[in-house]
């Protein structure tokens, strides 16, 4: 995953830059950069983060940097802003961005313009680099951003900072979101998360839609090409990405998890057998905090917090690559309560189950710290499908997925779409004996999965505007060939 942001102002807007970019650091813990453009013209610096947090890496650098136009990035893969120099002239690019047929796209640009790419570590060509080839093909930036928005499968945001100003575009079906704020008659911004400005004295502006691309300069902006018909915003950013404060779509996403919390408990109310009722809900910190209140408030069971994460120093758990590293990560970083654990029957939610191995040692930390009973309310449906549009996950496979593991356990390899239909169907034999396996397999007391359409009504947008492709496979809209909306 990752975040972008940008500002043009009628002042030095290096601090601007620097705390926005900041405001997105949820999004990644591997690289991070910066640009400006200044008396030295472009400047730009780029770090590891892994092992500090962006503000530490970058402090040297503020005092350096100076300028009326930046952009800033979190980068979970590629080293990025990128600094280019074509027939369109000097400029900065950045990118959040999946290239599902980059190598296709890679042959292209050599069959056309005999052109080159800086190989990265592994032999891996950098993304961001792919975008700007495909830019520099056309005669404008504007032109060159819509080309390579249709060209991409798989998803792209970016923006491209120029001396004068910055050019945004979102994504082609709005898979991911990009707002414009406005700080009074001084200097506008750009921002993935929209709450990322809010503290720099920016106010809401502008949303792009699907495929919109805008220039922004320190008197205003101007559309370059108008957001488009079809959206599929990812669902996920408001499950778990998405920062509570953020908004998509006009939906907070704090608010969205709340839904979701009461729709798992309004389902849960009318099936509690009379010798089963948890003494309190906890959420798997943090994403997992919100769905667990909102269902304390609508269940009436107490909402409580049975282990505190450490967050001083402890990374997002799914961002390190290697699988070990990340479940060390989990484990350390929780901390018991024992006076709220032991002797209780706890419901906990967390935001997904995606290879289950988290969260069978969650449950097993709370046996081994005395709970009676845990029961356990994923936030969303049971995940079916790799995302092909976002680095959600960093599986190879997709049996990487538990629920995958357990239909290959049951029907063998090679499972059409039409039974894996069947495994999402909430009301479906082959759904229930799912959730029984997976129950059994990870240890835990119950087990019941918020239904899709009762996600879809937590949204509060219409299905057609989500993308849902990791739970039904709808929302790919690159494999038809003239998408109306699925």
């Amino acid at each position: 995953m990752g975040g972008i942001f940008g500002v043009v102002s009628k002042k030095d807007c290096v601090l601007d830059v620097f705390f926005g970019t900041d405001y997105h650091s949820h999004l990644g813990t591997r690289r991070a950069g910066m640009a400006m453009y200044g008396d030295r013209g472009f400047d730009r610096a780029i770090h590891n983060i892994q092992n500090s947090p962006f503000r530490t890496k970058f402090e040297r650098d503020v005092t350096d940097f100076n300028g009326n136009i930046g952009v800033g990035c979190i980068s979970d893969y590629e080293p990025q802003p990128l600094l280019i120099q074509s027939h369109l002239g000097s400029y900065a690019i950045t990118t959040v961005c999946k290239i599902n047929n980059l190598d296709e796209l890679v042959a292209e640009a050599y069959n056309v313009g005999r052109t080159q790419f800086l190989e990265m570590s592994g032999g891996n060509i950098n993304p961001t680099e792919l975008v700007a080839t495909l830019i520099n093909q056309k005669d404008t930036i504007a032109e060159g951003i819509q080309y390579a928005l249709e060209r991409v499968d798989g998803s792209l945001t970016l923006l491209v900072m120029t001396d004068k100003g910055i050019y945004a575009g979102r994504d082609l079906y709005g898979r991911t979101p990009l707002m414009i704020g406005k700080k009074e008659d001084e200097a506008y911004c750009v921002a993935f998360e929209s709450f990322s400005y809010i503290n720099l004295g920016y106010k809401d502006e502008k949303e792009l839609g699907p495929g919109e691309i805008v220039y922004i300069t320190a008197d205003g902006y101007e559309t370059l090409r108008p957001a488009q018909d079809i959206m599929k915003i990812c669902t996920f950013l408001w499950i778990y990405y998405g920062y509570p404060t953020s908004t998509y779509e006009g939906v907070n996403v704090e608010a969205m998890r709340y839904n979701c919390g009461k729709a798992l408990a309004i389902r849960d109310k009318s099936s509690w057998a009379d010798d089963v009722r948890p003494d309190l809900v906890a959420g798997v910190p943090d994403s997992g905090t919100a769905h667990a209140i909102g269902y304390a408030n609508e269940s009436g069971i107490p909402f409580s917090r049975p282990f505190i994460k450490y967050t001083p120093t402890w990374p997002r758990s799914f961002m390190p690559t290697d699988q070990n590293q990340r479940n060390l990560i989990a484990r350390m970083k929780l901390i018991p309560v024992d006076r709220l654990i032991r002797g209780k029957s706890l419901l906990l939610i967390d935001d997904s189950i995606v290879r289950g191995t988290q969260l069978r040692e969650t449950t097993e930390f709370l046996y081994n710290s005395g709970a009676g009973e845990v029961h356990i309310r994923p936030a969303c449906p049971p995940l079916l499908h790799g995302c092909r549009f976002l680095n959600f996950s960093r599986s190879n496979s997709e049996y990487d997925l538990i629920t995958r593991r357990v239909i290959r356990e049951r029907e063998g390899e090679n499972v059409s779409d039409e039974i894996l239909k069947d495994y999402a169907d909430p009301d479906s034999t082959n759904y229930k004996e799912m959730l029984d396996e997976i129950k059994k397999q990870l240890n835990f007391t119950s087990l019941r999965f918020h239904r899709l359409d009762d996600m879809v009504e937590s949204v509060g947008l219409p299905k057609e505007k989500l993308c849902t492709y990791c739970w039904d496979k709808q929302g790919d809209c690159h494999k038809c060939a003239s998408c109306t909306g699925c």
